[in-house]
Parts: C-alpha cells; sequence; structure tokens
C-alpha cells in the first residue's frame, strides 16, 4: 500500500541536486543576511569560495573544467570589445536619464573598480563557471537558460528595467562563456557594464 502510494521511485543526478540546491541557497542568504560588512568580500565567499570548495571537495573535479582558464582567448577578446561597444551607450542613456537606475546606484565611486572586480568575478563564476558547465554535462546548451534563471532572481531588488533585462542578459553572459569556455569575457563585459552605470548615475547628480 505505502509503495503503491509513493509511486515510482525516484532517481537524482547527484550534481544536479548539489547544483541547484547550494547555488539557490547562497542567493537566499546572500539576499536575506549580511555574513560580512563588505558585501564585495561577501561575493567572494558565497559564489566564488563555496561553489569552489563543493568542486573540488564533494565533485572532484578541476576547476577549469568550470571555465576558470583563458579559453579560446582570440574569440575572447573580440566578443569582449564588441559587448563593451554596444552596452557603452546603453549604459550611458540609463544612467543619464533613467531616475531609477540613477537612484540606485548614485553611490560612491571610491575602491569602486576592485571592488566591483571582486564580486563580479565571484558572480560569473557561480553563474557562468559553476552553474554552466555543471548543468550542460546533463543537459547541453539548455544550460544556456536554466543558469539565466537564478542569474535573474539574484537581481531582485534592483531597479525594475534591470531585473527584466537579466533573463536575457543572463542568457548571453552564458554564451560568451559557452562559446570561449571561460568565464573571463563575461566578467569583462559584466565588469564594465556594473562600474559605468555607477559611474555616469553618480555624475548625472
Amino acid at each position: 500500500m505505502i509503495k503503491k502510494l509513493l509511486g515510482e521511485k525516484l532517481h537524482f543526478d547527484r550534481k544536479i541536486v548539489w547544483l541547484t540546491v547550494v547555488s539557490t541557497l547562497l542567493i537566499l542568504i546572500a539576499y536575506y543576511y549580511r555574513i560580512t560588512p563588505f558585501p564585495h568580500w561577501e561575493s567572494v565567499i558565497l559564489y566564488f569560495g563555496i561553489p569552489m570548495l563543493i568542486i573540488i571537495v564533494v565533485f572532484r573535479e578541476h576547476p577549469r573544467e568550470y571555465g576558470l582558464r583563458l579559453g579560446d582567448w582570440k574569440a575572447g577578446l573580440v566578443i569582449t570589445f564588441l559587448g563593451i561597444s554596444l552596452m557603452g551607450p546603453v549604459i550611458w542613456a540609463l544612467g543619464r536619464y533613467n531616475t531609477g537606475m540613477q537612484g540606485y546606484y548614485h553611490r560612491a565611486v571610491d575602491g569602486l573598480v576592485w571592488k566591483n572586480a571582486l564580486a563580479l568575478a565571484a558572480w560569473e563564476f557561480l553563474f557562468r563557471g559553476w552553474l554552466l558547465f555543471g548543468y550542460a554535462e546533463k543537459y547541453g546548451t539548455d544550460a544556456l537558460w536554466l543558469q539565466a534563471v537564478p542569474f535573474s532572481i539574484a537581481h531582485l531588488s534592483k531597479p525594475d528595467l534591470e531585473t527584466l533585462s537579466t533573463i536575457f542578459g543572463g542568457f548571453a553572459f552564458g554564451w560568451v562563456a559557452w562559446r570561449t569556455k571561460s568565464v573571463l569575457y563575461p566578467f569583462l563585459i559584466h565588469w564594465f557594464i556594473a562600474t559605468a552605470i555607477i559611474i555616469v548615475a553618480s555624475g548625472s547628480h
């Protein structure tokens, strides 16, 4: 009777469970709690340190399989240049004229370059490294969309226009990592976008 009630026995891919549960918990912890007074270091601990520990200790794999390598650097440099060139005017317009962006990103720019670099390197490793290449083993190119979903959720509380666009932006960053087999190039584009919007929005007041 109990067996009939429970139905067919469930079988789960161990790695998919780890990737999904841990990444979800990390995003929620980052949203609800402050584990350090420095947000950039918090991102490093949650989004880089913990996934890296799982890769090495639990998965027993090499981090380079998760995008920590130079990859196709020729394609990466070209794509990075094109991405920055295309997004530059968009970022300028949003930072200059969108009040939502100005209100959220109007902040001090001291240490902005290196703080953003630390935080966004960790973000890119979590989404375009750990999740993208981890999911890709089972789901192939569908991993491009799968990693974009938690990436969008992690933007909740940010300006609505930005958050609504992140499902597509997350896919685009994922494609860059997929094409180059490296998290370096989506990181460079993401870092430029995040740093430029703060500089422009802060200077618009």
